[in-house]
């Protein structure tokens, strides 16, 4: 049996921390995603080893008036996982006539 692909939610994600570091309500924030269901998916990315959580220096947060925030990056194998996953969907739109690669 082949491993479960990943889902659009952990898609989403994973394209999001691409394009550098984001902290969590800054992802729900460009997702468009929920907290509820954000926070989870991060939990299970970081388990898996795709992305990793540094937390910012206090100070900073300090200077900001604000808490600390965890910001998250991908990993080298989260970074593979989606360039696969995007070239998996690639390859499917190629073989769609366009009437189905629009639905």
């Amino acid at each position: 049996m082949s491993p479960r692909r990943p889902g659009s939610t952990t898609l989403t994600l994973l394209a999001a921390i691409r394009d550098g570091d984001s902290y969590g309500l800054d992802l729900v924030e460009r997702t468009g995603l929920s907290s509820g269901t954000v926070y989870p998916v991060l939990g299970r990315l970081r388990r898996r080893g795709w992305i990793e959580g540094i937390w910012e220096a206090q100070e900073r947060a300090d200077a900001e008036g604000r808490p600390r925030r965890k910001y998250y990056r991908l990993t080298a194998e989260g970074r593979a996982v989606l360039e696969a996953e995007f070239a998996h969907v690639a390859s499917l739109m190629k073989g769609a006539s366009p009437r189905e690669a629009r639905s």
